[in-house]
């Protein structure tokens, strides 16, 4: 016996299972990966709303001075972020920020520096189910630009430029390491591959700003460090100024 459907569960079929429509949602999403991001996220929000909660993941809906603004842990790797992104596009989303982590491929990125993602280096097991490996996987660049002016306008450290997407976190060779940055990559992390390749796919704006929470050359871990909390939270400020200013406020 063959399967009945063509696919057995779409991104369509997974945004009517946790019932949500585009009625409910807002023009913009800001996506952090775990819960403890989206916590904070929730508290500059009016009057969030509860979209879904299903598994791990947990969605909600409030305002940001008068802009209707979706929020969800979006997952931490490529595969719980591709389930996520496909019911985010699939409700109607029309803006998806990504705030996230990576660690720096270059020693001149400091822990608690930020980096806004403008291509991808594919690295990532999903997205080959997506697109072929000729693909190019770019950022939104209204959305990269506006992320970028921001963080500027806020005395952060910004760097812009290419990330490499990877699965496969404890086998960070140096013969691997090397081969990315020769391909440009200055950070490395576990989703913005997935994230911004599947938007792309639905013709979403998407963009990625991440935290520096290592440095992959000298070997640093800044999981400690309070520049890098610092940074996370400099993360939440920027995307909610991002959205006013692409909205025109």
């Amino acid at each position: 016996m063959q399967m009945q459907k063509e696919v057995h569960l779409t991104g369509k079929d997974l945004t009517q299972m946790v019932q949500l429509r585009p009625q409910d949602v807002g023009k913009y999403a800001i996506v952090p990966g775990p819960k403890d991001r989206l916590e904070v996220l929730m508290k500059k929000l009016e009057n969030p709303v509860k979209n879904f909660s299903f598994m791990e993941y947990t969605m909600f809906t409030g305002t940001f001075e008068g802009i209707k603004i979706t929020a969800i842990n979006g997952g931490r790797f490529s595969t719980d972020t591709s389930i996520t992104t496909e019911v985010m596009c699939n409700a109607g989303i029309q803006n998806i920020i990504r705030i996230g982590t990576c660690g720096a491929l270059d020693e001149n990125i400091k822990v608690g520096d930020l980096v806004v993602v403008d291509k991808v280096i594919r690295g990532d097991g999903v997205t080959p189910y997506y697109v072929d490996k000729n693909f190019q996987t770019v950022a939104d660049k209204k959305i990269s630009d506006t992320l970028y002016e921001v963080a500027k306008a806020m005395g952060v450290n910004i760097h812009r430029g290419t990330a490499w997407t990877t699965d496969a976190l404890l086998r960070e060779t140096r013969e691997i390491v090397e081969a990315k940055r020769k391909e440009g990559a200055m950070a490395v992390d576990m989703v913005s591959s997935t994230l911004l390749t599947i938007a792309q796919t639905y013709n979403i704006k998407a963009g990625s700003i991440l935290a520096v929470s290592d440095n992959v050359i000298t070997g640093e871990m800044g999981f400690m460090n309070p520049l890098y909390y610092m940074a996370e939270a400099s993360l939440i400020k920027i995307a909610l100024e991002a959205v006013k200013k692409l909205e025109g406020k």
